[in-house]
């Protein structure tokens, strides 16, 4: 690049190209919202059989062509305005620098060398000689009067001291020499600096390109997971992250939001996707938008780290070595450790891939009679997070979300969305003249071990926070009228639950329901926040969780001394695990009736997951839509 070519730069071409792809991406998503909302719904709504499930795979996979293409576009739009927005400062260092130029009688030539006069007029002593004009390239050296950008000032930056008298030497100095050294390493630095953003976004919009007949597979994913690094790592200047507001209350992230023209949103969502897509307070359809990128590139890079695991499997047996003599028993062998390891990191990944299938399933191909999804949040750290909503929460007139409880993670969240779907449908029936949407609020790493992980509190002391920016994030983002909020947590999740309305008396939630519960860690209804009579619970008589030792209990096992006799174990103290027995009278709340559910036996604990068969649902979608009172 010349200065020359700097100069004829039109950075307004580069910014209509931008809109160009930016309209081209807006059609694109355009198309995979019709062919997810009505080709697909009115296909699988009235048609079955092998040719119809062919037709919606067909389609299912034309609206996730559609979405590549919309994400691309939106990276090749936001790298398009982020090389103009880059480029726009060394342009102006170099328009500066050749005014001054032409302001002083320069002659800029096109190797960015500057010409400058001879001092013209008498000497200023006989003895003395006029300085000659020349020709000054920029210095190579630090520069002696370093200006804002690192190099000299310019001449319009220069004070006194470039003065043009005599310094008593006998050759007197020409003010012009220093003045075009200034200007040429200032060409030049401007030059430098556009070189190499020119540099930079050439090489991520070369890689911003698909073959004909490309087809969007998870390797393609994948690979679009390494262009937004590679976007996002050239654009990082001009659209930062640190501006999106994490760990903001959704006032703040509604206000940041709102503030953005809708050019600026769409390149947030192109170049920071999970961190939108994360934001409590935003439009939902924004959130989800942002949400199904994470979860397809996710998805991709998963799916290509698990093919590059299975081409490294390592020997499955080795020598068994005796710990008693030290030697190898002949013809023994055992599983290395080398190759448990291989194998359970290829259990995690395929789990994952499972979990996150699920979700793409529901997103794509919902069960006839339900509404549209949403996918709120997704995260594949540590156990990985989800949050799925089975309908608008903005627009519905109910909203219910469901915490689940121990076990509960990506590699099983099949089952949770499923009771997410069950709950909706239910509430439909129930109320079908109002709009309810079910949320799966998977957004916290849940214990997985009943008799280690559930009887600490620490998971759902980290979980209550971001619990209760999520549900004011709902009301934030709620229009059309007041929304009739529900919470409703089974298992560890009524602990999780009960601890966000505690920690936050304030939370926009109008009803509360406690399932299957250890204790929601208060005594007593009154100390959620909401009224009382809008506390309900439920425990089925044959499930385990009843075996819960009470806090009389857990004080007579820790120390006999206060236990003589047994005594405390006779006490009723009305309390579980974490605090009052929410189903007890003590409490303060109201109950509703739910099945014995079957015993406990070689399949487990059954009793403890029937909260969402037909009677027990039906009281959780009257209580969800106001028809019990």
């Amino acid at each position: 690049m010349t200065w020359q070519h700097l100069k004829d730069l039109k950075l307004i071409e580069f910014e209509q190209a931008a809109d160009g792809w930016g309209d081209v991406g807006s059609r694109a998503y355009a198309a995979k919202e019709r062919v997810e909302n009505e080709m697909l719904g009115k296909l699988r709504n009235s048609q079955q059989g092998a040719t119809a499930d062919a037709a919606l795979g067909d389609l299912a996979r034309l609206a996730r062509n559609y979405q590549y293409i919309h994400a691309e576009c939106g990276l090749i739009r936001t790298a398009l305005n982020g090389f103009a927005s880059d480029v726009a400062e060394p342009r102006s260092r170099l328009n500066s620098a050749l005014h001054d130029a032409d302001a002083l009688g320069f002659t800029v030539h096109q190797d960015g060398s500057v010409s400058y006069p001879p001092i013209a007029g008498p000497p200023t002593s006989p003895s003395a000689k006029l300085p000659e004009g020349g020709t000054a390239a920029a210095p190579k050296g630090p520069a002696l009067f370093p200006g804002p950008s690192g190099g000299p000032l310019l001449p319009s930056q220069q004070g006194p001291l470039f003065p043009g008298g005599n310094h008593g030497s006998f050759l007197e100095t020409n003010p012009n020499k220093a003045k075009a050294e200034a200007i040429a390493d200032h060409i030049a630095s401007a030059v430098r600096a556009a070189a190499e953003i020119d540099t930079r976004y050439r090489t991520v919009l070369s890689e911003l390109k698909a073959e004909r007949g490309l087809k969007v597979d998870d390797a393609v994913w994948a690979d679009a997971a390494k262009d937004l690094q590679h976007t996002r790592d050239a654009a990082g200047s001009y659209l930062k992250d640190s501006d999106i507001p994490h760990g903001k209350s959704p006032a703040e992230n509604t206000a940041w939001w709102n503030g953005l023209d809708q050019e600026r949103r769409d390149e947030y969502v192109s170049l920071y996707p999970a961190s939108v897509g994360a934001l409590d307070g935003i439009p939902s359809e924004i959130r989800d938008t942002a949400n199904r990128v994470v979860l397809a590139e996710t998805h991709g890079t998963v799916q290509t780290d698990l093919a590059a695991l299975r081409a490294k499997e390592p020997p499955r047996y080795e020598p068994y070595i005796s710990p008693i003599t030290g030697r190898e028993v002949k013809g023994a062998q055992i599983e290395s450790k080398a190759w448990k390891d291989w194998n359970d990191k290829q259990k995690e990944l395929d789990g994952r891939l499972k979990g996150m299938d699920q979700i793409q399933q529901r997103l794509t191909s919902p069960k006839p009679g339900l509404p549209e999804g949403y996918l709120l949040g997704f995260d594949n750290s540590k156990l990985g997070k989800a949050i799925v909503s089975i309908g608008n929460p903005d627009t519905a007139d109910n909203v219910v979300t469901y915490v689940p409880g121990t076990g509960a993670k990506l590699s099983n969240i099949g089952g949770d969305i499923g009771r997410a779907e069950d709950l909706q449908r239910a509430a439909a029936f129930s109320d079908p003249s109002h709009q309810t949407a079910s949320l799966l609020w998977l957004g916290y790493d849940a214990p997985q071990s009943i008799l280690t992980d559930a009887t600490s509190d620490s998971y759902a002391n980290d979980a209550k926070d971001p619990l209760g920016r999520f549900l004011t994030g709902i009301d934030t983002a709620h229009t059309g009228g007041p929304v009739n909020s529900t919470v409703l947590g089974h298992s560890y999740g009524t602990l999780v639950a009960g601890q966000a309305l505690a920690a936050h008396p304030d939370l926009p939630v109008d009803n509360v329901i406690f399932v299957g519960s250890p204790g929601v860690g208060v005594d007593h209804a009154k100390d959620l926040g909401i009224p009382p009579d809008h506390v309900w619970a439920a425990t089925a008589e044959n499930d385990p969780i009843n075996l819960a030792p009470s806090t009389s209990e857990v004080i007579g096992a820790l120390n006999p001394i206060l236990n003589p006799g047994g005594f405390l174990d006779l006490i009723d103290d009305h309390t579980i695990l974490y605090g009052t027995d929410p189903t007890t009278d003590n409490f303060g709340g109201r109950t509703f009736d739910v099945p014995p559910g079957k015993e406990l036996g070689l399949n487990g604990a059954p009793a403890h997951s029937q909260y969402w068969e037909p009677k027990p649902l039906g009281n959780l979608a009257d209580i969800v839509t106001g028809i019990k009172k």
